[in-house]
């Protein structure tokens, strides 16, 4: 009986009844077939694909020797294009790589074998030729910024900076920063080209550059950040991480986790007719966020006049140097010095003109071009003997406990034990990412991610400290520190309950005594107890938190030590931490 009338009981068995066939007529097509079939039958086949479709196409199959002719190669197709893991026996055996390949991305392999079997003509090549394309397009689709990790080697080398995009709701940020990873070419033209039709159907096709950062569905369908968007991009001299924060109201929480991870805030201004003022007039983001990346520790401000190439402003030098007499007396106030802290440029995000070339429109603005301008900056100093101390901005579970945070100071290398304040977990670094390479040591001012052991993830929560042993960061619930009040209406008394952002921890805190004012201008302060603190006084109180946290006074650990205060949505006080009271138990 001719074995191929029947379905075999296994491959193996279908393959010796050929042998002798193929022997006869074709030795050379019989030792490639061997050599094809030996190490794949008994590895991925035999026990998937046998039950699914052998009913089907063992019938009809041609025996697998050499080329099988494509009339019957697209019978087989035809027959066999609706099962999920189609690939026909003539695929398999001359397929042993690409399958291989397919298996690591997750077994990618099901919905691939249909599409390619559909095809039919030269079923070989050209099958393993798009499952390989397919995969590249997978993984392209995953993974939108496919650049940067060739650059590896000599990646320590440069220095890392964080920078915080901040301004009113629509002003531009989020655009801005789609833009400057398009001019460096951390996104390729593909996807933004992808990005520009989908937002197009959407009727919103000048928001695609933004999506570059805004990433998820409701960010995409409002067109306002929630979260802070992560991306980075590399000049010459510098390594950079954008951070994209939140412009509007409701989400001011994102952004200060966002401006506390940030070296320098570009606040980013629309020069648009009404927007500007609507920024910055009382309830606007523009005087908050400038006051907020203040005090999160921000010591270099750019401001950047976006939207210049609106018909409004069409690039005008008085439009410009409105805007500027607005901010500059607000930013001094917040404390920026407006010689050396600030640094006006226009800017066009949509266009992006100025941003990485000058521009022939603005001959007025003779200084460098944003990116440029970056690159120019002198570097940060950072200590990297001081102690580890890393607060956690985000946690997740991924093969492990993963949390991401900047470091602040101190180095951490892998395989090292550190412990988590303020639950006192003794932890170990299983890996490293910095910027999603993978790195085995690093300084302080890098955004890491790192694997954990030792800790689950329900045990973390965002504000923790990752500190080197034989130095913890203190932690407790009261603490003595000198607050500016901002805006209230009212008067603050003692038994007052306000949210409190210290670093990248959110915490209620209770204003339980107010200890004395504080003259501004003289610093004195005064001798008796206030009985209450109204707005644009300074005075020194003391706070007790609703939990325990992570703290440091202000003079050992600035950014530890900085903190605000916000109640209703509106952030009324800045202030330090003067010294922490030890518990009465």
């Amino acid at each position: 009986m001719d074995p191929r009338d029947t379905a075999p009981d296994s491959w193996e068995l279908e393959e010796d009844a050929e042998a002798p066939a193929a022997a006869a007529g074709l030795p050379t097509a019989f030792a490639a077939l061997n050599v094809n079939a030996k190490p794949f039958v008994p590895n991925v086949n035999a026990p998937v694909f046998v039950p699914s479709f052998l009913q089907a196409s063992a019938v009809e199959m041609p025996p697998p020797e050499g080329a099988p002719d494509p009339v019957a190669c697209m019978e087989v197709a035809e027959t066999v294009a609706p099962v999920e893991n189609g690939g026909t026996e003539a695929d398999m055996t001359t397929e042993e790589e690409t399958w291989e390949q397919k298996e690591e991305p997750g077994g990618g392999g099901g919905g691939g074998g249909e599409e390619h079997l559909g095809s039919g003509g030269a079923c070989q090549e050209g099958a393993a030729r798009k499952e390989d394309e397919e995969m590249m397009e997978e993984e392209e689709e995953e993974m939108p910024m496919p650049k940067v990790v060739p650059a590896t080697p000599d990646a320590p080398k440069k220095e890392h900076v964080n920078v915080v995009f901040i301004g009113h709701v629509d002003a531009g940020k989020s655009t801005i920063g789609g833009q400057i990873m398009y001019l460096t070419g951390m996104v390729d033209k593909r996807t933004l080209e992808k990005y520009e039709r989908e937002a197009k159907e959407k009727n919103r096709e000048t928001w695609y550059l933004s999506w570059a950062l805004d990433t998820n569905q409701e960010e995409r369908d409002k067109g306002k950040t929630v979260e802070v968007g992560r991306a980075y991009f590399e000049t010459e001299k510098k390594h950079f991480t954008i951070l994209d924060a939140p412009g509007h109201k409701s989400f001011v929480p994102n952004m200060i986790g966002g401006a506390s991870q940030a070296d320098l805030a570009v606040l980013v201004i629309s020069a648009r007719k009404g927007e500007f003022e609507t920024g910055f007039e009382k309830g606007g983001q523009t005087r908050e966020h400038a006051m907020l990346a203040k005090t999160a520790g921000v010591k270099h401000l750019i401001v950047l006049i976006n939207k210049m190439d609106d018909p409004t402003v069409n690039w005008s030098l008085e439009r410009y140097e409105e805007c500027k007499e607005k901010l500059v007396p607000f930013l001094k106030k917040v404390g920026f010095n407006p010689k050396k802290d600030i640094h006006f440029m226009p800017c066009s995000g949509l266009t992006g003109a100025n941003l990485k070339d000058p521009v022939p429109e603005c001959p007025w603005y003779t200084g460098l071009p944003f990116i440029a301008h970056l690159d120019s900056l002198p570097n940060f100093t950072r200590s990297n003997d001081g102690p580890v101390r890393l607060p956690i901005v985000d946690k997740y579970k991924d093969m492990g406990t993963v949390i991401l945070g900047k470091l602040e100071s101190g180095c951490i290398s892998k395989a090292q034990q550190l412990i988590m304040m303020p639950n006192r977990h003794t932890v170990e670094v299983l890996s490293l990412l910095s910027d999603d390479v993978e790195t085995d040591d690093a300084a302080p001012g890098e955004n890491l991610k790192l694997r954990l052991k030792g800790i689950e993830e329900e045990e973390i929560l965002p504000g923790f400290i990752l500190c080197s042993p034989d130095n913890l960061c203190h932690s407790g619930r009261t603490f003595d520190a000198q607050i500016v009040i901002i805006e209230h209406k009212s008067i603050i008394c003692p038994g007052y309950n306000a949210v409190l952002h210290i670093h990248t921890c959110i915490e209620e805190v209770q204003i339980t005594a107010l200890i004395c004012l504080v003259d501004k201008k003289s610093g004195e302060k005064s001798k008796t107890r206030p009985r209450f603190v109204k707005q644009d006084q300074v005075c020194i109180a003391r706070l007790r938190a609703a939990g325990v946290i992570c703290l440091e006074t202000f003079k050992d650990f600035p950014q530890m030590g900085r903190f605000t205060l916000r109640d209703e949505g509106k952030t009324i006080a800045i202030g330090k931490v003067l010294k922490l009271v030890p518990e009465k138990d």
